[in-house]
Formats: C-alpha cells, sequence, structure tokens
C-alpha cells in the first residue's frame, strides 16, 4: 500500500419464533430517542434565529439528559451537520463527560470534509497525548481509519494505518479497520493483499467478517469471479456460507440485474439449508422490476398468489422462478406467533414489495392454521407501524399498501384504533373470512 500523507396466559401453547427468523422489529428510539429529536430541532432553531447561538446551544445541553444529547450528537453527525462540533464542544464542559474514542474519531472526519483541518489536527492531537498505552493508541487509529473511510477520505486512512503500523503489538483491530475501509473504498484488491501479506503474515488469521468483506466489496464492483473465489478461500479456512454472506451475495447479484445467477444462488442455498431472513426477501423482491413496479399501483395488485404469479409469469419466467423459492420458505410460519389469544405477524422490516408477497403468503398459512389444529385465537393481528422511519414521517408505505390489500379482499381486519400501525380483527371473524 503506498502512503500519501497529507499537509499537516399462560396454559396457552404458544410459539415466539419472530426473533430467531430474523424477523424486524418495530419500535426503537424510546425517551432517549424522542428526546433527541427535539433537541436537535431547538439546536437547529437556536441556530438560525439566535443573536448568540453559542450560549443557546450550551444552555440546550445543559437542560438535557445525557442520552438525549449523545443520542443528538450521534444524529448530527450523521447528517454532517455544522452544529455537530459546538454540540461536542459544549459536550465536553459537562459534567458527566467522558472521552469517546470512535465519537471523536467522527468528529474529526467531519471537520476535515467541512475544511476545518486545523480544527481536525488540534482534536486528534489532544486525543493522542491522553492516550497512554500501545493499546488504546493503536484503538484510536482504528476508529479514525473507520471514520475516515466511511467518508471516503483514503489519504487520510493510509496515512493513519502509517502511524498504527509503527506502534509496537498493535493486536488485531488495526487489519480490521485497515481490510473494512480499503473494502468501503472499493479497493478489494488492495484489501486481499492486506488479508495475505500482512494480516496472516503477523499471526492474526482473518475471520468470517474479513471474507465477507471481501466478498461484498468484489461483488459491489461486479468482479463475480473474485467474489465466487474469495467464497472458496473463505469455506477452505471453516467458515461456510450462512445466511448472512448468502444475503450480500444476493444483493451484489441483484444491484447488477444478474437474475438467473440470483435463481442458481438462492436454489444453492435451499439445497445447502440455508434459511431465508427478512433482508433474503427484501434483497430478492427488490431486484425484480415487474413485482416492484407492480406494489406502486395499489389498484391492480393480484390478491392471490395464484393470480400473483400468472401476471409476473407474462413478463418474466426469472422472477417467477425466485418467488417461488421465497413462497416455499417456512419464514412467515416461524415468524407468525399463534395461541389462544393473539395469532400476530410483525411486518417490521421488510421492504414494500416484500410485504405485499407476504401478506398473500400469510393468508395461505393462517388459512392452514384453521384447518390444521383448529386452534382460533382471539385475535389476528398484523403490526405494519406507523410510518414513523418513513421518508415522510406518518406516511408509511406499508400501512397504505395492507390497508388497500385489506379493503380490496374483503378482510376484516381493520386499523386498531389504539395503535395506527396495527390492524386487527377477532380471530372468528378471519376464519369465516378465509375459510368461505
Amino acid at each position: 500500500l503506498s502512503i500519501q500523507c497529507r499537509p499537516s396466559n399462560p396454559h396457552c401453547a404458544t410459539t415466539r419464533r419472530g426473533a430467531a427468523a430474523g424477523g424486524g422489529g418495530g419500535g426503537g428510539g424510546g425517551g432517549g430517542g424522542k428526546q433527541a429529536q427535539r433537541l436537535v430541532s431547538s439546536l437547529n432553531a437556536a441556530a438560525i434565529s439566535s443573536t448568540d447561538p453559542s450560549s443557546s446551544i450550551r444552555k440546550l445541553i445543559a437542560s438535557s439528559t445525557k442520552a438525549a444529547v449523545v443520542h443528538a450528537l450521534s444524529h448530527l453527525l450523521s447528517l454532517s451537520s455544522p452544529l455537530a462540533f459546538p454540540v461536542y464542544q459544549r459536550i465536553r464542559e459537562a459534567s458527566w463527560f467522558k472521552w469517546n474514542p470512535k465519537i471523536t474519531a467522527a468528529v474529526a472526519a467531519l471537520l476535515e470534509i467541512q475544511g476545518r483541518i486545523v480544527d481536525a489536527d488540534e482534536l486528534i492531537s489532544q486525543s493522542i497525548s491522553m492516550l497512554q498505552s500501545p493499546r488504546d493508541l493503536a484503538a484510536f487509529y482504528s476508529d479514525l481509519i473507520d471514520a475516515f473511510s466511511e467518508r471516503g477520505m483514503r489519504d487520510r486512512v493510509l496515512e493513519m494505518y502509517a502511524l498504527v503500523k509503527e506502534i509496537q503489538f498493535p493486536g488485531r483491530r488495526p487489519f480490521e479497520s485497515m481490510l473494512k475501509a480499503l473494502c468501503l473504498m472499493r479497493m478489494p484488491k488492495d484489501a486481499e493483499r492486506l488479508l495475505d501479506e500482512e494480516m496472516q503474515a503477523s499471526g492474526f488469521k482473518p475471520s468470517a467478517f474479513e471474507f465477507r468483506a471481501l466478498v461484498q466489496s468484489y461483488g459491489e464492483l461486479a468482479l463475480f469471479s473474485d467474489m465466487q473465489r474469495v467464497i472458496g478461500i473463505m469455506e477452505e479456512a471453516g467458515f461456510p456460507v450462512d445466511v448472512v454472506c448468502a444475503n450480500i451475495v444476493l444483493s451484489c447479484y441483484g444491484d447488477h440485474g444478474q437474475l438467473s445467477e440470483m435463481v442458481s444462488w438462492i436454489q444453492g442455498m435451499k439445497r445447502t439449508q440455508i434459511g431465508y431472513s427478512v433482508r433474503t426477501f427484501n434483497t430478492v423482491l427488490n431486484s425484480c422490476p415487474v413485482i416492484v413496479s407492480m406494489v406502486h399501483n395499489l389498484r391492480c395488485l393480484p390478491l392471490s398468489i395464484g393470480k400473483f404469479v400468472e401476471v409476473v409469469k407474462v413478463r418474466s419466467e426469472l422472477e417467477v422462478l425466485l418467488v417461488r423459492e421465497l413462497l416455499e420458505a417456512e419464514l412467515v410460519d416461524e415468524m407468525l406467533e399463534w395461541d389462544c389469544l393473539e395469532g400476530k405477524l410483525d411486518l417490521h422490516g421488510f421492504h414494500l414489495a416484500s410485504v405485499y408477497v407476504i401478506v398473500l403468503k400469510w393468508m395461505e398459512v393462517v388459512k392452514e392454521r384453521f384447518s390444521g389444529d383448529g386452534l382460533v385465537p382471539l385475535e389476528i393481528s398484523l403490526v405494519c407501524g406507523s410510518g414513523k422511519h418513513s421518508s415522510k414521517v406518518g406516511e408509511s408505505p406499508v400501512k397504505m399498501l395492507v390497508s388497500e390489500m385489506m379493503f380490496q379482499l374483503g378482510s376484516p381486519l381493520r386499523m386498531d384504533r389504539r395503535n395506527v400501525g396495527r390492524f386487527v380483527a377477532k380471530g372468528k371473524a378471519v376464519r369465516d373470512w378465509l375459510m368461505c
């Protein structure tokens, strides 16, 4: 690597398998998150309208909880907001402040992106002077490599790596960070050279994480032969392909429109008994242009699996093959919570095309449950969220899709008045609807 330095009910038989199946959990945020959102809004308002923004920022931080302030700073950093550094400066004055290497590295990288090189250098120098042990110093350089690579700052990444190599016994972490950085910066050949010539030569065996990073980096560049070669090396090293790696491969093929390769790969997952996850559904279906276009025309949606497959088959045989593989999966069965009190499917984490296919499959699965064990839960529910995390808060495309499907199907499920992100009905009403 060439270094380019820059100047200075208990009786019910329950089944709770949603999490194990990789189902998307809902909620999140909590009190700290909501307070952080309000704090960010107040900070932005103060920066625009206050005659003394610095004083206003200090007062807002002093009147907020530690959790809210840290959440707010993380959010500002993710947005590359010019307010991030002033907020960080005020946080450092708080009595509860404890130096955090990851946050400091992120702030330094943002300062450089904003052209504030002197401030960035001063922050890094101050941090280095605080660190006593080689291990802590190597860890901080690794955090800087992570932060700079996330912003595409190649020269700074290489500079930090050169510095960390000068430290005696830097450990495994710098190799991990540097390999991840090279992959992130679309330099997989350099990353593989690092793995072979430096990491392993230093006595550190690569983990599944490093191999997956290489697989993804080659795949994103459409270097599929190299991607497959690395998979072979990974398996020889004792790391068989799992659902995480399989989803990475599917995503790379999908991004480049290689549907035939996706068919072969997903069929291979079935043969080797690699289960599908929520991400598998999202990755595959988001790569199917015919299906994606269908869910944007809610009035013309086929409302049974049979009709759906017929419509897709006319336009794309490959998409039908992919859908059939997904429909044979047991993911919905595994995620469906089913007992005498409630039959619930949580759709959090699924993207729009996936929700459409999953709801069609859900109707068949629930109908089979009614026909099989005869158990009829008191309530049946579909949880889809209220749109808190949508691009436009409160307007959830998933909720709109489920609502339209339930309406067109004459379903008894209605939006729960106490939870607008949930569709619910009496179990007997759903049974009568599906079994008629």
